[in-house]
């Protein structure tokens, strides 16, 4: 007998936009999953094409945690989170064309001194590795001090001379006195799964096909 089949997902507003995608590739959670005022983590899904399945809603960093240890078979994340953890249990065959935002580099508007001689940076970001390479290549050490939000303020408090955070439109920015000035990584959300749930479990490939031929399906709308 299968055991159930965890399917991962971020809270937010990739989410949103995956709900409709995940219905035509028929996970479809029960009602329970809409209720605003539901605490509830974990739910059944309706219908059985693919078996006793679970949907599961956790914070972006976590859905890759999930997956990548076997605890989730599938999930959908943004790419910047494969980028960021790069595990090797991970594999994204799919990317869902939805989610779009960048990874960039922000300062305090009227303060943008470039990169200039600097060796080394302290800058804020909940992407300590993408970071640090990032300004490597650059030859600047960057010292990252770890938020996980608020981190428009790390600049004006004096915690770090700029930030690494996603940038959509550059309001939040720009409402903060900051002003983007470098892209790291143009980000999309990503169809992830375990690799050994892919080898060993048809329904998880079956559900790789499946998403592969609806983003195929809309792109050729």
């Amino acid at each position: 007998m299968l055991k159930p089949l965890t399917f991962a997902v971020p809270k937010g507003r990739i989410l949103d936009e995956a709900l409709p995608l995940m219905a035509h590739a028929g996970v479809v959670p029960e009602a329970e999953f809409h209720d605003k005022k539901s605490r509830a983590l974990s739910f059944a899904c309706e219908g059985d094409e693919f078996g006793d399945m679970r949907l599961i809603r956790v914070r972006a960093f976590d859905v890759a945690t999930f997956v990548a240890h076997g605890a989730a078979q599938v999930g959908i994340v943004g790419s910047d989170v494969v980028e960021e953890f790069a595990y090797s249990d991970l594999y994204a065959p799919v990317d869902l064309d939805i989610g779009h935002c960048r990874l960039s580099v922000a300062e305090p508007v009227g303060q943008e001194s470039g990169n200039g001689s600097a060796s080394h940076l302290r800058v804020a970001s909940k992407y300590p590795n993408l970071t640090r390479k990032h300004f490597e290549k650059l030859g600047i050490q960057a010292e990252v001090v770890k938020l996980n939000g608020a981190m428009e303020l790390a600049p004006g408090l004096g915690l770090a001379s700029r930030i690494v955070d996603l940038v959509s439109t550059g309001k939040t920015l720009k409402d903060n006195g900051l002003v983007e000035t470098s892209q790291i990584l143009q980000i999309s959300a990503r169809l992830i799964v375990n690799r050994a749930a892919l080898k060993t479990d048809e329904r998880v490939g079956a559900l790789v096909e499946r998403f592969r031929a609806l983003v195929a399906q809309a792109k050729a709308a």
